[in-house]
């Protein structure tokens, strides 16, 4: 038995790529930990909510809520450095940071893994003192960074840390065997193992509340989510595709919408639309997937603008898979990688093509009995390539290499 130490920057309850390592690491007979960060109450009541029954502890190395203003400044600190001077700070790359190297240290785990930007530089300074670290890129870090905001970030510096990590780490997963290939060839080693973002077919069979989303249950219901409703998310050229819809739909969001961008999102839905948009708030993850599946078209609008973008795969695309409904998903090379085994569960289309992404979703709408069996093909290939329980063999087998005496 090892001990495993997992290292996320936020809060427990966001970050389900790490939990579902941290169960699968636990059934292989390892003691495992996670620690993070909290700083939103709501998020910390779901986090306990969820420490009530696990197998794992977990350790927030800093709650703003309590003590949070020297973490704070030491980030804002940080950011600006970089900003004004162009000095980087590890500090800058996310809350806590010194606090997670301490604990991180204060550990002495056998394998400590990181989840993010700032816990990867955490993961490096263990390496160079002999701890034995991994890394778990959830994206490539420096690669989803948009143009635009290139001169805000220390790209450079990310670059650095990922090149670092990716020679000294022992174990190294990626969510797309294209994402898994470039981050090889980016810093000559072997690629890491991929790990799909994909979801537990026993969650089908866990007790949830029967819950739907929908107003209206008559016409087919299309399906986005996020965090927030923000631009850069694909809605733009959702809201333009709508107009270009012959069949009736009703299209339901869920993510936070405040701010500047309630307006935003006001100037973006068609007036003939306004009363078939339903928008919800985020809900806990145990809502999520009988939500989901009250619906019958997922959309996983991916713009492709960065090369992070590009290679992963939308962890809501596995979700919409499980949940049975048909997906819409632009043609990043990501989505690329699993259309072929969808089974005819996934249509593929143009980014920024409104045209397009109408003309996809209208030839399901026309035909109910070729929607019914793309839903049909989701939840068969969900089953017989996607689903956790197939895919988390490669990250048991990437744990075995990386615990191995050398």
């Amino acid at each position: 038995m090892a001990r495993i130490r997992i290292l996320i920057g936020s809060h427990l309850c966001t970050n389900t790529r790490a939990l579902r390592e941290a169960r699968a690491l636990i059934e292989a007979g390892h003691d495992v930990s996670i620690q993070g960060v909290w700083f939103d109450k709501t998020l910390i009541a779901r986090d306990e909510s969820l420490l009530l029954k696990a197998p794992y502890h977990f350790e927030p190395v800093v709650n703003l809520r309590k003590h949070g203003l020297l973490p704070r400044l030491r980030r804002r600190i940080g950011v600006e450095s970089w900003r004004r001077s162009r000095r980087f700070s590890p500090a800058g790359l996310g809350y806590g940071i010194r606090e997670h190297l301490r604990a991180a240290r204060a550990a002495e785990a056998d394998l400590t893994i990181a989840h993010s930007e700032g816990t990867m530089w955490v993961a490096t300074q263990l390496a160079a003192k002999g701890q034995r670290v991994g890394i778990d890129f959830e994206n490539w870090f420096s690669g989803v960074i948009r143009p635009e905001e290139q001169s805000q970030q220390p790209v450079d510096a990310i670059r650095a840390l990922e090149h670092r990590i990716l020679h000294c780490a022992r174990y190294r997963i990626a969510p797309s065997r294209a994402m898994a290939r470039a981050l090889g060839e980016f810093a000559g080693v072997e690629p890491p193992h991929c790990v799909y973002n994909a979801f537990p077919m026993a969650a089908l069979h866990a007790p949830a509340p029967p819950v739907s989303d929908r107003k209206n249950h008559r016409a087919p219901s299309l399906h986005w989510f996020s965090s927030r409703l923000t631009p850069g998310r694909g809605l733009t050229t959702l809201m333009a595709a709508l107009r270009y819809l012959q069949y009736p739909a009703e299209l339901n969001l869920r993510g936070d919408l405040a701010g500047a961008d309630k307006k935003w999102f006001a100037r973006l839905v068609p007036e003939e639309w306004r009363e078939r948009i339903l928008i919800h708030p985020t809900v806990h993850d145990s809502e999520m997937l009988p939500r989901i599946a009250s619906h019958d078209i997922g959309l996983a609008l991916e713009s492709g603008a960065t090369r992070g973008r590009d290679l992963t795969i939308a962890k809501k695309t596995f979700h919409y898979m499980l949940a049975g409904l048909a997906v819409v998903a632009t043609d990043t090379t990501g989505h690329k990688e699993i259309a072929g085994n969808s089974l005819g569960a996934m249509q593929l289309v143009p980014p920024d093509h409104p045209v397009a992404l109408a003309a996809a979703i209208d030839a399901w709408l026309a035909f109910p009995e070729h929607l019914k069996l793309a839903r049909q093909a989701a939840t068969r290939a969900t089953k017989e390539t996607f689903c956790w329980e197939l895919v988390r063999e490669q990250l048991l087998d990437e744990l075995a290499l990386a615990l191995a005496n050398d």
